[in-house]
Order: C-alpha cells, then structure tokens, then sequence
C-alpha cells in the first residue's frame, strides 16, 4: 500500500529490509517469490512497471566519462516516450536539475567515486535526477543517505523532499536515520528479523503518532526529552527488548486497530475502480531499436573520446612498439639469401601482429568491466535490450582500431622493408586491421562471460597460450624437412607452418615470401 505523493520510509534489519525492497522494486532476481503485487487493483507486470518506476541503488553507479547533462540527455532519451520532441526533453532536463540542485554541475565529468569528479553526495543527487527525468510515477531509494556526513545527508533529503513535492511517491530504506531526517517522512513501514510487519502507519508531526502507538504497548519506556524516536523505536522493538518485556510486536499490531484500518485500505484499493483500466504499453522499451542503437553509439563514443588512459595511451604504446619492432626485424624483407631468412620474415610479422593483439584483448578488458556494471542497472531499469548496447560497444571500436592498424601497419611494413607495391601493403594492412579487431574483441567477450576482469585475464591468457601452440595438419607437404606449405594459387603461397611450438598460421599474399619459397626443394616445379 503506497500512497502517491508520499514520502515512505521503510526499517527493519538488513538483510530481510534489502530483500523486501528488492521485491517491491522488482529488482530480486534470485530466489523464490510468493505472494502477489498489485498497481491499482491491478496484477503487477515487471516490464510494464519498469516503465513507469525509479530505482535508485545504494551504490551509485554511472559512466564515469560523461557529465552531469549528458547523463540526465541520455537517461531522458531512452525512457521518454517518443512522441516527446527534443526541445520538451530539454526542458523538462532543466527542471530536474533545477529540482535537485544541479545546474552548477552540468558540464562536470562524473568520474569514478572517492577518484575524482562528483563527491558522493553529488552522486546521489545524480542517480536521483537519472531516475527523475524519465518521468516516474513512484521511485524507489535504496539508502540514500548511506555514507554521508550530517550535512551532505541534509541535502540529499532536501532533493528527496523537493521530488515528493512534485506528487511522486518516494519509497526509501534508511539506516539508523537522524532525527532530522526522519521527521522529514510521511509515513513508515517497520518490519522485525523476519520481515513480520510491526508498524505501517503515518508518522505524525514530530513523530507523535509513532511515539503514542509504541508508548501505548505495556512495558515499554518512554522516550526522554530530546532523543531520536527513530533510535528509540529500532531500540524498543529489538529481539532482546522482546523477550525482556515478553512482548510479541507482531502479534500486537496484528490485533490493534491499527491493521484493521490498513486490511480494510488494502481491500478498497486491490479492487481496481470503475472508470479504470490496467496500464499497458505496445513495446517492452520506450524508443524502437534503432534508437536505442544511435543513444548507445552516442555514450559510446563519449566515453571513448574522453577516455585518454585508454584511446590515447593505447595509442602511443602502439607507436612506441611499432618502432620497437622495426629496429629489431630491421630491413627483414630485404634480406633473401637463405631459406632462414624467409622464416625470420615470417615470425617478425606474427610476432608484430600478435603482440599488439595480445595488449588490446587485455586493455580492453577493464573497460569493459566499468560499463558493464552500468549496463546492468540500465538494462534494468528498461533503457534498452542487450543488443543495441553491444553493438555500440563494438562498433565504437572500429575506428579507433583502424587508426591503430593504419599507424602500426605502416612503420613496422616500412621498418621491416618489405616491398612497397599497392596490393601488398594494402594485404598487410587488412589482416593487421582485423588481427587487431579480433583479439580485441576475443577480450570484450571473455570480459562479458566471467564475473571480473582477473578471470576473463585467466581465461584469455590462456587462450592465447593453446593458440600460439596448437598444430594443424596440412594435405600438403613438400619436403622432408619437416615443413608444410599451402600453395594459394596465383602465384602466392596461402600460409606456412612449421612443426613446432612457437608458429601458427599465417596470412600470406607476398612475391617476395614466394620467391624464397620456389628455392625450397620440390616447389620450384609448382
């Protein structure tokens, strides 16, 4: 039973206050449900009330590379109806930063909490506004004064105070509140271990109804002049309190007049009204698939172009082993005197590629790693479906990768001296491209199915390792010194393997690589 335009407080004792929040919010996806939930007489459907609810979790979670606007633009974008023009979504963004005091934070990065960016109280007031901007009916708050001093606490209940003035109902979880933000309630929800309900009922001014319901109880103290009723009331109806006044809490709301009035609300309002009807929309999400594609390519790209340690620091390490590369296999393609020198240029090329390779499936494991946690409360709360979100995760790569293979490719070809004709260097830039696609993304998968970026490291780690020492067998073999050749056709020779544990197949399309090759014994007559 929650009233709009409400502001309720529920307390109990963790975990069973979490896990009956969860419920309510529809965010518990472990265990067993019983019991039913329902919105205005009417069954409650999770898709549906995704649509229409806030949730805002303890932990704030955000993309750490956009700003305070950008967050609110996004969240708006996604959850809106469609029918909402861009100058009303807008607007109605101005308004909620307005409500929760954020106008002077709107070009300001979010940042990683307790690093840099918003301090935590900021935060809050951004997960708040994230919620707000979808236009809720209700929201849920999960602790939203956790870990805050006396005054960033008093802010944040301001921000929660100014959103229940605008007739949403608000649904909090508080622990050990102040006096002064637990007089800032309407009404309060009191469950004992076990999740057994001991008070539902307005709390009055200054508490005065909450304090006359548990004085009233035989035995019970009363509270001394200036103390905190929350604390005096988690004090009193405390399993050992309990069991020295001999009192059942349960039992004595279950017989008062108290519940009475509240089963025979209850009945009034699970009985959907006359004029009613149950609240149903055409599609799971609010924006059409190509929309929720073009948002996550936008934050996408946001968050990669502001990311720097990632973009631009992979971006100078690439130079730097590019030249690192060249200096060590220098002018390798020139060399063609000896069968030896053929294979030197082919492990200098595999070496080059696979190393780079390596370094992008592992950088971009930890990006992977802060997003999906963003993914995960956004998917939730209804924003979009996982494929549009993957796309952009892999599409935002393209050009970036491009760039690295363009800037790689080029200084290890030219380093390395290998003949400078349109076709082969434009071969050796396309495998390089996608050699570097591949492995980077081998490491956002492996990211996507472990639980963090320590076993997605072990899992790619050694993937590589049976990779670089897996053997294939070839129909082909054309000498008796244990080495195997696929002939392309066209002149060129498709790949080379050498028996052993330190070669894999390799790509080639090189008049130079099939000149040494027709020196090899049984080739020349091919």
């Amino acid at each position: 039973m929650l009233p709009i335009g409400l502001l309720t407080e529920m307390l109990s004792f963790i975990p069973y206050r979490q896990t009956q929040y969860k419920i309510y919010a529809g965010r518990k996806t472990s265990g067993y449900i019983e019991g039913s939930i329902t919105i205005s007489g009417y069954p409650k459907n999770q898709k549906t009330f995704a649509r229409i609810s806030g949730y805002c979790e303890q932990f704030d979670i955000h993309s750490p590379n956009v700003t305070v606007y950008e967050s609110l633009l996004y969240s708006a974008w996604l959850r809106l109806s469609p029918e909402v023009d861009h100058a009303t979504r807008k607007m109605f963004i101005e308004e909620v930063m307005e409500l929760v005091e954020l106008n002077s934070l709107r070009e300001a990065l979010v940042g990683f909490p307790g690093e840099n960016g918003l301090s935590t109280e900021q935060r809050k007031r951004l997960t708040i506004a994230v919620e707000l901007v979808a236009n809720p009916s209700i929201i849920f708050m999960d602790e939203p004064t956790s870990g805050l001093d006396a005054r960033a606490a008093a802010i944040v209940m301001r921000t929660v105070r100014n959103t229940v003035d605008t007739g949403r109902t608000v649904v909090c979880t508080i622990h050990q509140p102040s006096i002064d933000i637990f007089d800032a309630f309407d009404e309060l929800l009191l469950l004992k271990l076990g999740g057994e309900q001991i008070y539902a009922n307005p709390i009055g001014d200054q508490c005065f109804d909450l304090i006359e319901y548990f004085a009233a109880i035989q035995g019970v103290p009363k509270i001394k002049d200036g103390y905190n009723p929350a604390t005096w009331m988690l004090e009193v109806t405390s399993a050992g309190s309990e069991t020295n006044l001999k009192v059942n809490f349960t039992d004595v709301y279950n017989n008062s007049e108290l519940n009475r009035r509240n089963k025979q609300l209850i009945q009034q309002l699970s009985a959907p009204s006359q004029d009613s009807k149950d609240l149903h929309f055409d599609a799971q999400y609010s924006q059409t698939f190509m929309a929720q594609c073009v948002a996550c390519l936008w934050k996408q790209h946001l968050s990669y172009w502001r990311n720097t340690s990632y973009t631009a620091v992979r971006l100078l390490f690439t130079i730097m082993t590019a030249l690192l590369f060249g200096l060590i296999f220098w002018d390798v393609g020139l060399k063609r005197k000896k069968e030896q020198d053929l294979f030197n240029a082919i492990g200098s090329m595999y070496a080059a590629v696979t190393f780079i390779g390596v370094v992008n499936g592992a950088s971009v494991q930890p990006i992977v790693a802060i997003e999906r946690t963003v993914f995960y409360r956004e998917r939730a709360a209804g924003m979009y479906s996982a494929l549009p979100y993957s796309l952009a995760q892999v599409i935002i790569e393209l050009l970036h990768i491009l760039v690295q293979a363009l800037v790689y490719g080029i200084i290890v070809y030219a380093m390395m001296g290998f003949e400078w004709t349109t076709s082969k260097v434009l071969w050796n830039l396309f495998f390089t491209y996608f050699s570097f696609l591949y492995y980077t993304y081998y490491g956002m998968m492996t990211m996507a199915i472990t639980p963090n970026p320590h076993v997605a490291g072990i899992l790619s780690t050694s993937f590589y390792a049976i990779c670089c020492l897996s053997k294939h067998d070839l129909t082909l073999k054309l000498d008796n010194n244990d080495r195997e050749y696929r002939y392309g056709g066209n002149g060129t020779i498709g790949c080379v393997r050498l028996h052993g544990p330190y070669m894999d197949w390799l790509l080639l399309n090189m008049e130079t690589i099939w000149t040494h090759l027709r020196m090899v014994k049984g080739l020349k007559n091919l």
